[in-house]
């Protein structure tokens, strides 16, 4: 942790601090929310957040430079041998990054995390759509569901549970057929992701197809996740809606939109790019180990 902050500050990267708890909720169909039901100090529910994201955005149309925050987060679903529902995230904001830049410097901060535990293999990188079809010939961007289910083998019971749904089928060819072939010697960015996944992140200005948005694993170990950020208030949020639409298609909860942070995009966020890592993910390739729970000390378990 101290070599973190330590290489933040030696960038002039400023360290802030932000609420957990939210009357919104993020609207990606892929995290779910702690909810908290009505109380005294609300009528309305509300929310654990899931990263900071938001509220740092907030900061920067505020007027903020460079900033980064370390800070527990909370996600429901998600218990088990590479998952917690609360863990500690590392979450930065670097102002007039591209895409290639922000992706140096997640590998920058990685390297020097990691000190003399860090691979020493030279990191690879690999455009979404190519390592989809060098790992199973089919293109990613242009393949139908019913080809996506054949790839995977699902049974008539998966068909079902995932039904028409392309990202979720795109996401679960991506953890069975491709994650598991990357290398166990050396960090692997995965870039480029379609743009129906492009969550926050701007389209690439050159392919509009896929979006400015990248991820960094150490073999099947996914580290980080980050993208050139979109500033677009008013496609932020017809992303936001369709996010809802899906997410009351796969029958899950309508989630509710914040308003602070369209309010901040419209008075202006600065061109910048943001990375998402989880900090137990970094002590597991730096201890060896093969299980979160290994490298903390109380671990949620799922039959508590």
């Amino acid at each position: 942790m101290r070599r973190v902050r330590a290489c933040f500050e030696s960038a002039g990267v400023l360290e802030v601090d932000t609420p957990a708890l939210s009357s919104a909720a993020v609207s990606d169909t892929q995290i779910e929310s702690f909810e908290i039901a009505a109380s005294t100090v609300s009528k309305l529910p509300l929310f654990l957040h899931t990263s900071p994201e938001f509220c740092m955005k907030r900061l920067l149309a505020d007027g903020y430079p460079d900033i980064f925050s370390i800070c527990r987060v909370f996600r429901d679903g998600e218990a088990g041998g590479r998952h917690q529902p609360e863990f500690t995230m590392i979450e930065w904001y670097r102002l007039g990054m591209n895409l290639d830049d922000i992706i140096e410097d997640t590998l920058q901060l990685i390297q020097h995390a990691l000190d003399d535990k860090a691979p020493v293999a030279e990191p690879v990188q690999l455009d979404y759509r190519e390592a989809v079809l060098d790992a199973t010939g089919l293109d990613p961007l242009s393949v139908d569901t019913r080809s996506l289910a054949s790839a995977v083998d699902a049974d008539d019971r998966l068909r079902a549970a995932i039904g028409e749904e392309k990202d979720d089928w795109l996401d679960l060819l991506l953890a069975t057929r491709v994650v598991p072939g990357f290398a166990h010697d050396r960090l692997t960015v995965l870039k480029h992701y379609p743009a129906s996944q492009a969550a926050l992140a701007r389209l690439c200005p050159t392919d509009p197809r896929v979006a400015d948005r990248f991820e960094v694993f150490l073999g099947p170990v996914e580290l980080a996740n980050g993208y050139v950020e979109l500033t677009n208030a008013a496609e932020q949020s017809a992303r936001i809606t369709a996010d809802n639409v899906a997410r009351a298609r796969r029958g899950r909860p309508i989630r509710p939109v914040d308003s602070h942070l369209i309010a901040a995009l419209e008075s202006g966020l600065p061109e910048c790019a943001g990375v998402a890592m989880g900090f137990e993910r970094l002590q597991m390739i730096h201890d060896k180990a093969d299980d979160i729970r290994n490298v903390l000390t109380f671990a949620f378990e799922p039959d508590e």
